[in-house]
């Protein structure tokens, strides 16, 4: 392995660490009547990974992540929640950085990951959710405008808003050397 990798791999890996840690530390309801939905900042960390070293590094770190997170911190949703939060940030982590790379516009890669993370969790939540509710699609489907569509465009938009707020300002601690 190159040292390059190296300096990748530890530097990822910290950041895997820290959105673990992150979200044991900061988890939250923020619709009210739906508390397994919680807001926590942990896609930032891999959104920085993905920006920082490519897609690849970025769907890795996420892979990681959510087994950890689905094992430890977040047990109670079980295979179900590692799924999802893979998809979801994957989608998030990918669009994100593929149109970073492309253009070097981190507002416009960050808004258009998030949109991509709302339009992804639309299925996935109307095929997985109702098997974790154990309730039908029908029921899910009503929950989708006023609960679960929000939640993911406000856990969205925060996270890339953070990100965007602290990338720039932490980018030379993970620049390639």
């Amino acid at each position: 392995m190159k040292n390059d990798n190296v300096n990748k791999l530890v530097k990822t890996s910290v950041l895997c660490s820290l959105s673990v840690v992150l979200v044991w530390l900061i988890h939250f309801p923020i619709i009210p009547g739906v508390t397994f939905l919680e807001y926590d900042p942990a896609d930032i960390c891999l959104l920085i990974a993905g920006l920082s070293y490519g897609t690849w590094w970025g769907i890795c770190a996420t892979a990681i992540v959510s087994v950890i997170q689905g094992i430890t911190v977040s047990i109670e949703s079980g295979w179900i929640g590692i799924i999802m939060h893979f998809i979801a940030t994957g989608t998030f982590v990918a669009v994100s950085s593929v149109i970073y790379k492309k253009t070097g516009k981190l507002a416009v890669s960050l808004a258009l990951g998030a949109v991509s993370m709302v339009i992804v969790m639309i299925p996935l939540n109307l095929i997985f959710t109702g098997i974790f509710m154990h309730a039908g699609v029908q029921t899910v489907a009503g929950m989708l405008i006023p609960a679960i569509i929000p939640f993911n465009i406000a856990k969205s938009a925060i996270n890339a808003v953070i990100c965007g707020l602290i990338f720039k300002r932490c980018e030379k601690y993970f620049a390639e050397k």
